[in-house]
């Protein structure tokens, strides 16, 4: 038999080539076929498969490896996959069962139930919720909010079917009341209430300090304090170092080294709500939560800011005479049978006449302190919080002042003598009494500590602009005269805003003769008589801010410069 030719070899060879690509399609069309049918089996297996439930998980035995369990509501024992850790599970937590009831996965917690309010903690397992009015019952508490722990008031999300509380839920209509916070104001923080101050220790901080004294004199601490005076003189300042001093205390008698206290800054005139009822239960909310905070021992102070808004007069007439119910509510939880330890009421207004007298007399709102509008010492004092050697000061200034220290208290200096001095274009308002008598008002008879913070800003803010105007960086006595001017003309509207009485009682006049008249002088038409003295037009000239004067004489000088040549 002859040998294959060259030209029979290269066809088989051809063949052979095609074998193999046929054979390879063939391998790679078997591969998807099988791929798909084992898709399509995996999609029948799925479709064929009984529907799974679910279980709220309540206990596990490691033992026999099972669970207690609510099925459909009914409590039931059952076997667990070994694959499924049991000992993970939390009491409310979800488990997938299979056909055959065997836990097999773990779940999540429901998201969605009937929202109840805590009424008593029974234990770390179980709460006593109210439903209703007129319902009330005891339900489990799900494992993860163990840690976080419920306290009274709390709004909660419950399962009703299966009796687990699941949840703890915000509630905004209170939350957004309270400004619940670690305060970390000292009294080194406020000038010029060092009177006021000394009161404060003396009757909120001493019974703190030596209960053991207290009660061998058979005194109780005060359960409130009452600071009234006018707008912006430094009341919130105090109460909330009232909260941090208390809190120093407290710490200093456990003997640890940090301290905590709470300041429920509670928004008074946002209490109010238009339905019946809702203002009381707030109430009766904030004070369940500085109850429960001073049960660890932690003072807290609830601070009601504007407090004539909430607890005005009963039967006054005003509004909506609300304040028939908020009243009594207040006064049961100050003199309620649940004590107020480690608790102290701070109210603030600066229109004491306004408020309840029930809610003022001894044995609540014990003590009360007016705080005065600063005198010249107390506004250095304040300034010296705001204007510091610290800020940018112009060089010039500084060297001649003989240095940083200096400069700032001769800054200070200048704006208090702008402020305190009597004459003429400080003149603000003239107030008429039903008596027939007159009295003018100076700019220095509406300082409070706000205008004094207000000066400074200004004068900040000029010396930014200044800077960059001119290149020449820092504050300066131009800057803060012409602050002082800027902030008393940014408050004369506010001389006529409201009626003549409701003026006399925010700013503590009229108290012996009734106030009928309010005429603002400041920077405007100068009373009859005066006009070519003070300026043509009856105009009440301003200063110049080139040349400026103290009171009715030059800027004094500091370490042999004046004022105006240091500008």
């Amino acid at each position: 038999m002859s040998e294959p030719g060259h030209s029979e070899l290269v066809a088989l060879r051809r063949q052979i080539v095609s074998l193999e690509e046929k054979n390879g399609r063939l391998s790679a069309s078997l591969a998807t076929a099988r791929d798909r049918i084992k898709e399509l089996n995996d999609q029948l297996e799925t479709l064929s498969r009984p529907p799974a439930s679910f279980a709220v998980f309540l206990a596990a035995h490691r033992g026999d490896h099972s669970i207690d369990a609510l099925v459909g509501g009914r409590k039931m024992n059952l076997a667990a996959s070994r694959t499924l850790r049991i000992e993970d599970l939390e009491l409310g937590q979800e488990v997938r069962l299979n056909e055959q009831l065997v836990a097999v996965e773990a779940g999540g917690f429901d998201l969605v139930g009937t929202i109840v309010a805590v009424e008593m903690v029974v234990d770390d397992r179980r709460v006593l919720v109210r439903v209703h009015p007129d319902e009330s019952r005891i339900m489990r508490v799900a494992g993860r909010l163990r840690a976080r722990g419920l306290r009274v008031g709390d709004a909660v999300l419950a399962d009703m079917r299966d009796g687990i509380v699941l949840d703890v839920v915000e509630r905004p209509d209170v939350e957004h009341l309270l400004l619940e916070e670690i305060p970390d104001v000292s009294y080194a923080d406020i000038g010029g209430l060092g009177e006021q101050i000394s009161q404060i220790k003396d009757t909120v901080e001493l019974p703190f300090e030596q209960p053991g004294l207290y009660r061998e004199h058979g005194l109780k601490p005060p359960k409130g304090v009452l600071l009234y005076g006018p707008p912006g003189c430094g009341k919130t300042l105090i109460a909330k170092a009232v909260a941090t001093s208390l809190a120093a205390n407290s710490a200093a008698r456990g003997g640890g080294a940090k301290s905590h206290s709470y300041f429920l800054n509670v928004k008074g005139p946002q209490l109010l709500d238009k339905y019946v009822g809702e203002t009381e239960r707030q109430v009766r909310d904030i004070f369940s939560r500085a109850r429960d905070r001073a049960a660890a021992g932690i003072p807290v102070v609830i601070f009601f800011d504007e407090m004539e808004a909430l607890f005005r007069t009963r039967g006054s007439g005003i509004s909506s005479d609300v304040e028939t119910t908020v009243v009594p509510q207040l006064l049961a939880e100050i003199d309620g049978v649940e004590s107020l330890t480690n608790v102290i009421v701070i109210g603030a207004s600066n229109r004491e006449d306004m408020i309840d007298p029930a809610i003022l007399r001894p044995g609540r709102l014990d003590v009360k302190i007016r705080i005065e509008r600063p005198t010249r010492e107390g506004s250095l004092d304040i300034l010296s919080k705001y204007l510091t050697a610290e800020l940018p000061l112009r060089e010039d200034v500084v060297e001649r002042c003989g240095g940083r220290r200096e400069a700032a208290a001769m800054l200070r200096e200048t704006i208090v003598e702008e402020l305190f001095a009597r004459v003429p274009r400080n003149e603000y308002v003239e107030v008429a009494y039903a008596s027939g008598a007159r009295e003018r008002l100076y700019v220095s008879d509406i300082v409070s500590g706000a205008l004094l913070a207000g000066i400074v800003d200004r004068a900040k803010k000029l010396a930014i602009k200044d800077f960059l105007a001119t290149r020449r960086r820092g504050l300066a006595p131009v800057h803060v005269v012409e602050a002082v001017r800027e902030e008393s003309l940014a408050n004369e509207d506010v001389a006529t805003a409201t009626s003549p009485e409701e003026w006399a009682r925010v700013n503590a006049r009229g108290r012996a003769d009734r106030v009928v008249d309010v005429r603002p002088l400041f920077a405007g038409t100068a009373p009859p008589g005066r006009g070519e003295a003070d300026g043509a037009g009856g105009r009440v000239p301003p200063p110049s801010v080139d040349a400026p004067s103290i009171g009715d004489r030059p800027v004094r000088e500091w370490s042999g410069a004046s004022t105006t040549e240091l500008m």
